[in-house]
């Protein structure tokens, strides 16, 4: 609704709501007129790879299993304070079944997700993020600590160690607070901050929506 009105005030651009896709888009040009383009399709990202065999669990939790009851305890029942806490509760707000719970980790089917937002209002944690839905990488983590904590609870969180800066040519790559960050306007997908992360935090984002 807040987009439809910043549309009649012509307070924004035509093609930017993800989840009426094609057909939104098509009814919005009849109405308001304008040039064609195409929809800006965005996904659901867990800014997270800490499953059971990348973390471990700080307590041995007894309680409501919802990761908003969790949290309520040191931020949740991982040693990583920023990780996903794996309930589910995202995956209950998704009306589309975009979500999955495995080994702990919430996963995102980006064939499935129309970028609605219910499961970033969900987490309680705030992990999940929107994305342009086209060939870039993305930074797999919301560890903020200094490396040589993130090393202790964390097998594959980023250390903020600067590789993936360094090597990316198009200045798509900033470090801030320890944790790597990928400007998708400038990222062209080439890949090379992947092999440049000897983490495995960074991946590519698969785009296929069939």
């Amino acid at each position: 609704s807040g987009y439809a009105l910043a549309l009649a005030n012509g307070e924004a651009e035509i093609g930017l709501c993800s989840p009426g896709g094609e057909i939104v888009l098509k009814k919005t040009l009849e109405i308001l007129g304008g040039k064609s383009k195409k929809v800006e399709y965005k996904s659901a990202l867990i800014k997270c790879m800490g499953s059971e065999h990348n973390t471990e669990k700080c307590m041995n939790y007894q309680g409501i299993e919802t990761c908003s009851a969790a949290c309520m305890l040191y931020r949740g029942i991982s040693k990583c304070s920023y990780g996903c806490i794996g309930f589910g509760d995202c995956k209950e707000a998704c009306p589309y079944g975009a979500i999955n719970i495995c080994n702990g980790l919430a996963v995102i089917d980006h064939k499935k997700c129309k970028g609605c937002s219910k499961c970033v209002a969900a987490c309680p944690k705030k992990i999940i993020k929107f994305v342009p839905l086209k060939n870039q990488a993305v930074v797999r983590c919301s560890n903020c600590n200094k490396g040589s904590i993130t090393n202790k609870v964390c097998k594959i969180g980023c250390i903020g160690c600067m590789r993936c800066v360094k090597i990316c040519e198009h200045g798509a790559i900033t470090v801030k607070n320890f944790l790597a960050r990928v400007d998708s306007q400038k990222c062209v997908g080439c890949g090379k901050c992947i092999e440049a992360c000897k983490r495995g935090c960074i991946a590519m984002l698969k785009t296929d929506k069939n």
